[in-house]
């Protein structure tokens, strides 16, 4: 319907809803208070950048009022949040991951020590596929860490104080990165995505070493485990703690942690819900789990923590197969076991939705029946 008269009351009042402007003498809109004005879209407004705990929707803008910094949040995931920057500089705020969708396997023992690396896809079950080879082939490594793009393994059988390091997502040989503070073996590993950290060992240590994943190099002195002298355990993350769990000798249900950013001893946590050495240790954000392991026998219990939160362990369900020292692995949505002893070597992998309790799934197959090898994941 066409417009045949306008109403100067449409227009007049500029303070009310649904009215139209009226220009003033000299044709410009007439001044106003920006009362109006209050909603607005506009961005958030802070003296500082955002972080990945920022939690703000999907497509929020953020303005860095010191440095001018503008940001848009494009991955609204909690406590993960991704902000891409927009401005006329650079650099986005992105959380650090130390995990990732390709699970790593690398060492092992099957009538010797192995230098397999290999691999799978976590979000797709099947058997693995060839990377490459350790630098020195070796057992009992106890577990790997990540940065998301770099994988180290530490000491072992076979290694002494040996580093290595691969780019997870190029197949290829493993790189030295650099030698631990002692010769050890069947140290528990525990990653930030910026600090590896490697806890006790055998013989009898009660030793934490870090490195920075980035940068190779050797290993510095961290802190003592509170718990004391201790080998054969397992370790996990939530990217701000460090959690280890079990141990040897004689089998313990300790669990204890570290605070990645600050060196120093580990703290008590809780306990498992039974004694035991050699489980294989996967995480999310959120949750960590223990799953296998030697309580005097061999075991397919799982337990979970919530890492975030001290505490004792709680039942999450049951592996496929009972076994000790398998390698493990997770996408931070999915946790995977592979290889281990049953008794005798295994080359069974097993997986578990982290966030849901339940027994395990079978997956796939190792390339070899093998024991004590190391896992990570990353990208």
């Amino acid at each position: 319907m066409a417009i045949t008269k306008i109403d100067s009351s449409m227009y007049e009042d500029v303070s009310g809803a649904d009215n139209l402007v009226k220009l003033d003498a000299n044709a410009k809109i007439p001044a106003g208070t920006g009362a109006n004005l209050l909603n607005k879209p506009g961005p958030f407004i802070s003296a500082s950048d955002p972080t990945k705990t920022s939690n703000k929707a999907l497509g929020t803008e953020w303005l860095n009022s010191t440095s001018g910094e503008m940001y848009i949040c494009t991955d609204a995931t909690t406590g993960s949040n991704i902000w891409t920057n927009v401005g006329d500089r650079s650099g986005n705020v992105a959380p650090i991951t130390w995990y990732g969708g390709r699970g790593m396997f690398g060492g092992g023992y099957l009538a010797g020590s192995s230098n397999i690396i290999e691999y799978v896809t976590i979000a797709t079950t099947g058997n693995t596929t060839d990377f490459g080879d350790l630098t020195v082939a070796r057992h009992a490594i106890g577990g790997a860490v990540s940065n998301g793009a770099r994988g180290v393994w530490p000491s072992g059988t076979g290694g002494t104080n040996t580093i290595d390091y691969v780019t997870i997502a190029t197949p290829g040989n493993a790189t030295d990165f650099g030698d631990m503070t002692t010769s050890r073996k069947y140290v528990a590993c525990s990653s930030s995505g910026v600090r590896g950290l490697f806890a006790g060992g055998e013989t009898s240590s009660n030793v934490i070493d870090y490195i920075t994943i980035a940068t190779p190099g050797n290993a510095i002195d961290f802190g003592d485990l509170v718990h004391g002298t201790s080998e054969r355990m397992t370790g996990c993350s939530n990217g701000s703690y460090g959690v280890w769990g079990g141990g040897y000798p004689p089998a313990k249900n300790e669990i204890q942690y570290s605070v990645f950013a600050t060196l120093g001893n580990s703290t008590d946590f809780g306990d498992l819900t039974a004694a035991r050495h050699d489980a294989g240790a996967v995480s999310s954000t959120t949750r960590g789990i223990w799953g296998g392991g030697d309580t005097g026998s061999y075991s397919n219990i799982m337990d979970y923590i919530t890492i975030a939160t001290p505490g004792n362990a709680t039942d999450f369900g049951d592996l496929t197969l009972a076994r000790r020292a398998s390698g493990t692995s997770a996408n931070g949505t999915r946790g995977i076991w592979g290889g281990g002893n049953t008794g005798s070597e295994s080359n069974v992998i097993d997986y578990i939705t982290i966030a849901t309790p339940g027994n395990a799934t079978d997956f796939g197959d190792l390339s070899a029946a093998r024991r004590l090898l190391g896992g990570t994941s990353g990208d």
